[in-house]
Parts: C-alpha cells; sequence; structure tokens
C-alpha cells in the first residue's frame, strides 16, 4: 500500500494530519478479517474499517504472531485507508516461516479487530494437504452454514473458493427470493449492482454474515471470481444479464466490478502492468506434494458462449443446428486466451518436473462432457408419473436436449471444447496429474475426464452450491443428478440436491474428496455428514479410475 508523506506524518503524530485523524474519528470493525493467497514466505491480510463517518483517511496498526510462540516470526506494521478503496485493508506480510500457524488483527481508532488464523504453505517433504473446496453462496436463498461447517473443522489448510462469492441480483422476484429466509435476507441494494458503490455495498452485505466472517478468520482463503462477481454468463466483451443500453458499457462495469472485488478479498494486487483478469491465475505449491494452478476462464478471453436463440433461431418450428455444431467445434473458440495457455503449460510441466504428486486445477465451471438425460429412459413408467408440475419444465428441457444432442450446459467447457482438448494435451505433454475441482454448478460431481481418443486424462470434483439451488429433485425422492450419471460415461456421481462444500485431502498416494452436505439452509441449527467420498490414485503419468471410499 503506497503511503504520501502526509499520510505517513499523519501515523506518526507530526502535523499535517487531518483534524479528523488527529482526532481518533469513531471506528468498528463489521466485516471480520480475512487472509489469503499464501504462500511460502507472504500471505496478505484482509479487514475492512467502517467509519462512523466516512470522508477522512483513517490509520490502522496490524500485527502478526506466530502460533507456536517460539521466538521470531512475530510482525507488524501500519497504514492508511480512506474512501478510494472503500476504507478496505490489504497487507501482503513479507519475510515468513514456511508451514507455519499465525494470528493476525488490526487496530484502528484505539478499536481492536477480530482475531484471525492464517498460515503460510509449507516446503520441502509434505505428508497431506487439506482443502475446503466452495462456492455460489446466494445470499437471500439461506443462511451460510456451510461456511459455519468450514470455520468447525479441526483442520483446513486453505479454502478455496471457486466464483460465485456475490451475486449481481437484486429486487423483488429476483433469484432467491422465494426462499423461505429471503425476506430477511434481501439483497443491500435490493436491486441488480451496476455501480461501483453498488457492488462495494454488495461485497460488505456478504460480509457481514457472521458464519462467512468465521470461515475467512479460520484459515487462509485462496479465491476465484466466476460470473456473478460481474454479472450472469459473464465472457470477455458481454455478459448475458447485461444490457448496455440501459446499464452502460461492459467494460465500464467489468472494471468497477473487479475494482470492488480486489478491495474486498484477500487476493494479492496485481504486479506493476499486469490487468486484473490476467493476475486472477496463478500457482501455489504445498512442498513437494501438489501444485494448485488457478486459471481465469470468465473475463480475460472468453469468447460469447453459443446459444440456441442466435445460432439456431427456429424457423417453422424446426431448428437447423448446422452452424451452430459448427461453431462449437471450431478451434478458434476460447475460454482462455494463448498466453494464459502456454503458463499452464509452464506450470504443468515444472511441477511434474519438481516431483509434485498433484497439479490440482482451480476451475470455473464443469469440464466433464455432460449430455442431458432422457428421463423416459432412466425412469420407470411409475416413476415418470410421479413428476410434479413444478419440475415438469426441467423435465421438458433434457428431453429437448436429447433431441437436439446438445450438451447440457454450453457456458460450461461442453460449449468451448476445442480449448478443453488444447488443456488435455498440455496435461499429455507435462506427463500431469491433474485433479480437477470446478463451481458454478450447484452441485456435486465425482467425474472422469477423458481427451477426444476416450483416453482418461484426469479426475474432476465439483463442490455444490453454500446456498445457491440445484435442480433438486425430480420427482419424490429421485435426485435429477443420478439421472445424469446415469447417461454419462464421465459422471461417476452427480448430487444436485445437497449443499455444503468439498473436503479435498491431498497425500502421495492418494487424493481423497468428501461431499460434505449441511442438513439445513433454511433453519440456523444444522447438522453436517458425508454424502459420499472418492479416491483417486496416481497412475504412471495420469489419474486412475475412481473408486467410492
Amino acid at each position: 500500500m503506497k503511503i504520501d508523506r502526509r499520510r505517513a506524518l499523519a501515523l506518526l503524530g507530526m502535523g499535517a494530519a487531518t483534524p479528523a485523524v488527529a482526532q481518533s474519528p469513531k471506528v468498528s470493525f463489521q466485516h471480520g478479517v480475512a487472509s489469503g493467497d499464501p504462500t511460502q514466505e507472504r500471505v496478505v491480510l484482509w479487514t475492512r474499517i467502517t467509519p462512523e463517518r466516512p470522508g477522512a483517511d483513517i490509520p490502522f496498526t496490524w500485527t502478526l504472531n506466530p502460533v507456536d510462540r517460539r521466538a521470531g516470526g512475530a510482525k507488524r506494521g501500519a497504514g492508511v485507508t480512506g474512501p478510494d478503496r472503500d476504507y478496505t485493508v490489504k497487507v501482503d506480510v513479507d519475510g515468513l516461516d514456511a508451514g507455519r500457524a499465525y494470528t493476525f488483527e488490526f487496530e484502528a481508532g484505539g478499536v481492536k479487530s477480530p482475531m484471525g488464523r492464517t498460515r503460510t504453505l509449507p516446503s520441502g517433504s509434505v505428508k497431506d494437504v487439506v482443502m475446503a473446496v466452495a462456492s455460489c453462496s446466494l445470499y437471500p436463498n439461506g443462511y451460510f452454514n456451510a461456511y459455519q461447517a468450514i470455520a468447525d473443522l479441526p483442520r483446513v489448510d486453505v479454502v478455496l473458493h471457486l466464483g460465485d462469492y456475490i451475486y449481481e441480483y437484486g429486487g423483488p422476484g429476483s433469484y432467491g427470493m422465494d426462499s423461505p429466509v429471503a425476506a430477511e435476507r434481501p439483497h443491500d441494494p435490493n436491486r441488480e449492482i451496476v455501480s461501483l458503490e453498488d457492488y462495494r455495498r454488495r461485497h460488505a452485505q456478504y460480509k457481514s454474515d457472521p458464519q462467512l466472517q468465521a470461515a475467512h478468520a479460520k484459515a487462509p482463503w485462496i479465491v476465484a471470481w466466476d460470473d456473478h462477481e460481474t454479472a450472469n454468463d459473464s465472457f470477455l466483451h458481454g455478459a448475458e444479464n447485461h444490457q448496455p443500453a440501459t446499464e452502460g458499457d461492459w467494460d465500464a462495469r467489468k472494471a468497477r466490478a473487479l475494482k470492488a472485488y480486489y478491495e474486498w478479498m484477500p487476493i494479492r494486487e496485481p504486479a506493476a502492468g499486469v490487468g486484473l483478469a490476467e493476475a486472477a491465475a496463478r500457482s501455489f505449491h504445498f512442498g513437494d506434494l501438489a501444485s494448485l494452478i488457478m486459471i481465469e476462464t470468465r473475463l480475460g478471453a472468453r469468447d460469447k458462449q453459443v446459444s440456441l436463440a442466435e445460432d439456431a433461431p427456429e424457423v417453422d418450428g424446426k431448428r437447423d443446428l448446422t452452424a451452430l455444431k459448427a461453431k462449437l467445434a471450431d478451434p478458434a473458440r476460447r475460454m482462455m486466451g494463448p498466453r494464459q495457455e502456454a503458463w499452464i503449460g509452464e506450470e504443468l510441466s515444472r511441477s511434474v518436473k519438481a516431483g509434485h504428486a498433484w497439479q490440482v486445477l482451480g476451475n470455473q465451471v464443469v469440464m466433464a462432457r455432460v449430455m442431458p438425460p432422457d428421463p423416459r429412459k432412466e425412469l420407470t413408467p411409475e416413476q415418470y408419473a410421479t413428476i410434479p408440475a413444478s419440475s415438469r419444465r426441467r423435465i421438458q428441457r433434457y428431453e429437448a436436449g436429447v433431441a437436439l444432442g446438445l450438451p447440457v450446459g454450453l457456458d460450461m467447457w461442453d460449449g468451448y471444447p476445442a480449448d478443453r482438448e488444447r488443456l488435455y494435451a498440455m496435461v499429455k505433454q507435462a506427463g500431469a496429474r491433474p485433479v480437477v475441482v470446478s463451481g458454478d454448478s450447484h452441485s456435486f460431481w465425482a467425474n472422469e475426464l477423458h481427451d477426444a481418443d476416450g483416453r482418461r486424462v484426469a479426475c474432476e470434483f465439483g463442490t455444490t452450491g453454500i446456498t445457491s439451488p440445484g435442480a433438486g429433485e425430480i420427482a419424490p425422492g429421485i435426485n435429477a443428478g443420478d439421472l445424469i450419471a446415469k447417461a454419462n460415461k464421465e459422471v461417476v456421481f452427480n448430487d444436485q440436491v445437497s449443499k455444503g462444500y468439498v473436503l479435498l485431502t491431498l497425500t502421495r498416494d492418494v487424493a481423497k474428496a468428501d461431499m460434505v452436505t449441511v442438513s439445513t439452509i433454511t433453519s440456523k441449527a444444522f447438522t453436517t455428514k458425508v454424502v459420499k467420498s472418492f479416491v483417486a490414485a496416481p497412475d504412471g503419468a495420469g489419474v486412475s479410475a475412481l473408486t467410492e471410499a
């Protein structure tokens, strides 16, 4: 954080301070503390200071202490924040010890923040790593019980959040407002967010939630955005939920959303000359055990999604899919740009050469091939007859998808098959053992990923939403995910009902995913259980088939 002479003098009490600063303005810490982007010697510390009367800059101090209380390792410092960054604070602390746990807190105006816990990444020989993988937290749709469950874990080394941390929607009738708890959890502002102030207020509302604060205070986070941090189904030059005529220029809206994101999230600031979207692609190394490669697939290079409405409009009750399917197969279509693809290839190769057992790809959307199920084929006539009216629309979409021969999600990797093959080619060239982790879908997945020739190249574990709704039950007692798993070779397991997170544990011999669900998101009293557990093992220069643990 850059501190000019006036701010430095204010910190030292040597004049040049504004009266508000000199008088120690009344402040509070209403949004908790967080840490993120840990390395072997660095970690980002975050908080937000809420002034009673916004306007003036506010000085703060921070302290970080080793949990083990061994001599050495304590750090402290000072800085200033203000309205130019919405009074958020971000400190990138360096000179730390690898694999060490720390507590940290901030102070401003004589008021101390809550205390948080963080840790640096380990170096050398590492026995295991435990990650909690989360995504998709729709505030009005339910309580953040899954975040509390993460906070209550006896051990979690890092929390990996794969996007849709906030949602841009708002107002009566908007997404999630039919929830039983929506009346007490309406979005703020209670309308769709577009301006910088809007995005800041929405982040502030989410971080006011005590369960989310507890999860942030538990361990360092490594985060990625998906689409709702900007607008639904976003891509390089627009979004499904962006209307230029009424909401202005897309690039300007995207820039405002990312400014708020970097202010409010514990993510490392971009290096000089690096754009915000580019900076989201970064890697982390857990000693000799695993590399985590975070990729950006939304805002840096993604081409517009293929759609029936635009690419195969209905004429006289019929659709001609020739142009649409040709567009899908076009090798020029991208989720990622050439520079990021080259970087991923280098990171995979570097990790393999370093002897790491696993290469974890932090990825926003489901990578597996997923075709729609045929309900009449997968259900008995008796089961089909029990499908309620509330599910008929989804059934019709499945049946229409089967007739068209199109994937379930053209916003997922299925909408960019050539780019997926390029990624698989890099995996094979490096001899990597990838564990792909995915968000976005609001459902649990255990997938085996194959290239176009049918060769298994990776496994994939998808996490469900913290609160965001999935497809649910097709009929009483029939999970929509069961139909999807039956209809798709790559899908070993799919659960469209549960809410929760994935607990991913890596050792040299196994990658294990526990799919942890909370019993409810509409009551603050909840329990947790593991719905399913799956394991993969190294298999030569690749990954074994999944087995249920």
